[in-house]
């Protein structure tokens, strides 16, 4: 097993190749979440993973409510099949809602009265004038009294989504709104503590194994007794193989045998390839030829399941470019790759798609 293979098999796993997943909500519910901070390409994530990448499928999901966009897991946003919303908050937005409350109490200090206080009233808000976006919501806290903008009111928001109050309500004149989770989602699903920790392993090790149980405990923001104890349940569901000083944990079956189709990727830095992992993150780049320091750039380019390239997105009115900047030299078969990954997204966008290199 070398790390190509394994980085070969994710992309499997995740439906970024052949098979894709059939629809936007299957790839939502096979990853089980998508990182979502910026919603138009968390949108091409998802889309990306489907055979006929179309706009229109997450965007109806997500306004009829069987997708909701809220924080949980770590503390950003993401993407969550309504049926999972509740168990996966009951179970990982605890220890989340800690980082947000130090963020209100240290950053900004908030103390504990103040922040339910202000909590409050955004529930208040909801209830009686319905799905609202986060400028109308900050005239309501002014309206109260309440100081409330810029990053603290997104801190506030996010610590209300992680209880379980409030998440994603539709799109109103291209603005994102926010919504009572009562209301988007009125029976939620909850399962007991272990059986969520066992629900998370097969979830995770199923849509994005081969994987580490570190790579679990820093994707759901739990701890690896936590995690140890879900995959104690569903263990006899998976394989597992040693590889580099560590276990890797899959769903039962071989790895991909070679190169596939699509040969090549234009994503977010963000996206579950990348950010779904964190102890072996570096599959990504065997030839270690990526600088191990924070990523200096938004997106990224992949050729055979490889991190090759750097890239840059600019969207204007009747075009998409695409900047990119290799880690090494590329060859011309990874060049055309990467154009018909940019083809394909364009198409995504309804717009001529290109790419540059310096």
């Amino acid at each position: 097993m070398r790390d190509l293979d394994i980085a070969r098999w994710r992309l499997r796993s995740q439906h970024l190749v052949w098979p894709y997943a059939v629809s936007a909500g299957e790839v939502v519910g096979s990853l089980l979440a998508v990182q979502a901070e910026n919603p138009a390409q968390a949108a091409w994530a998802v889309a990306s993973r489907t055979p006929n990448p179309d706009q229109a499928e997450l965007a109806a999901l997500l306004d009829e409510g069987t997708v909701v966009r809220t924080h949980v897991l770590r503390p950003t946003w993401h993407f969550v099949r309504a049926e999972d919303v509740g168990w996966l908050l009951d179970l990982t937005g605890p220890r989340v809602r800690r980082v947000t409350g130090l963020q209100l109490r240290n950053a900004h200090g908030l103390d504990e009265r103040s922040i339910d206080h202000a909590v409050t009233a955004v529930v208040e808000a909801l209830a009686s004038r319905g799905q609202l976006t986060r400028a109308q919501l900050a005239g309501e806290l002014r309206e109260q009294g309440i100081a409330g903008g810029g990053q603290i009111l997104m801190i506030l928001l996010a610590h209300a989504e992680l209880s379980g109050l409030i998440c994603s309500g539709r799109i109103a004149d291209g603005e994102h709104t926010y919504a009572l989770m009562d209301e988007r989602v009125p029976a939620p699903r909850r399962l007991g503590r272990t059986e969520s920790l066992a629900e998370l392993a097969l979830r995770y090790f199923t849509g994005h194994g081969p994987a580490t149980e570190r790579d679990l405990a820093y994707w759901a923001t739990l701890t690896l007794t936590d995690v140890r104890v879900g995959l104690q349940q569903v263990r006899d569901r998976l394989d597992s193989f040693r590889h580099d000083g560590r276990l890797f944990w899959h769903v039962p079956g071989e790895a991909p045998g070679g190169p596939q189709q699509p040969a090549a990727h234009l994503l977010q830095i963000l996206d579950e390839t990348y950010r779904g992992y964190q102890d072996s993150r570096w599959v990504l780049d065997a030839a270690g030829d990526v600088p191990r320091t924070r990523e200096t750039a938004a997106g990224m380019a992949l050729a055979d399941a490889q991190l090759i390239a750097a890239m840059r997105r600019t969207v204007a009115h009747d075009h998409i470019r695409f900047d990119l900047r290799p880690y090494r030299p590329l060859t011309p078969a990874e060049i055309e790759a990467l154009d018909q990954a940019a083809r394909r997204y364009g198409e995504h966008l309804r717009l001529k798609a290109r790419i540059t290199l310096p």
